[in-house]
């Protein structure tokens, strides 16, 4: 039997999709949360096969981020974004976290267990329009090899916390105020920074910035 969590913030429709898996043969939800965080705080790589993320919820992207901050922790853990937002620049930022699929509310019954059979099965089907925009990310990536690799090498690896950062960055933000919104002391923010900056292999924050921005890869964060 395969062990499906679900999280959605809206109750009924938590309700609503929980029946539909469960009334798939060899699916069962045993879990299920109300936001991204208590799905962060739930998530058991032993007793969760599949996690059916909603995008908005405490959050616009809150889904994104748990999605994240469980794949942070556990890379092999199996994600499908189910949401009912599916603008470009929200479907490559969700599929930039290493979920396995993105299914939109409203899909059929069918197209559902389809998609999560697939993802059981070890060979994710994405929708067509999913596949287009990730391979037109691709091609845009790799236009330039040191993109690519730099994609690869330094944005893969980021944590939940080192995003939240470089997120700030694009803001403009400084470190007291960056400290400030985190609710850390500066002394903390600084230290995160200097691991950052290991990992990008570059001396300032500003260098960070400029390279995202000559990438054009600001969506993603």
């Amino acid at each position: 039997m395969t062990s499906v969590m679900v999280v959605e913030d809206n109750e009924i429709i938590r309700e609503h999709i929980a029946n539909t898996v469960d009334a798939i043969k060899g699916f069962q939800v045993t879990h299920q949360a109300a936001c991204g965080d208590e799905a962060v705080s739930a998530f058991d790589p032993d007793d969760t096969d599949i996690v059916l993320m909603d995008i908005e919820m405490e959050t616009s992207k809150a889904g994104i981020e748990a999605a994240s901050a469980i794949l942070t922790r556990h890379p092999d853990a199996d994600i499908i974004y189910l949401s009912s937002h599916d603008d470009d620049d929200m479907v490559i930022t969700a599929m930039a976290t290493g979920a396995k699929d993105f299914l939109v509310k409203g899909c059929s019954d069918e197209e559902l267990k389809a998609h999560l059979e697939a993802v059981r099965d070890g060979d994710p089907t994405l929708d067509k329009r999913v596949q287009r925009l990730v391979m037109k990310e691709y091609k845009r990536l790799s236009d330039s090899e040191q993109s690519l690799l730099y994609f690869i090498r330094h944005l893969g690896s980021l944590t939940n916390t080192e995003r939240e950062l470089i997120a700030c960055f694009l803001e403009g933000m400084k470190v007291k105020e960056i400290a400030h919104k985190r609710c850390v002391e500066p002394v903390t923010v600084k230290s995160q920074i200097r691991t950052l900056l290991q990992k990008f292999e570059l001396s300032r924050t500003s260098e960070i910035v400029s390279k995202i921005r000559e990438l054009k890869i600001e969506h993603l964060f």
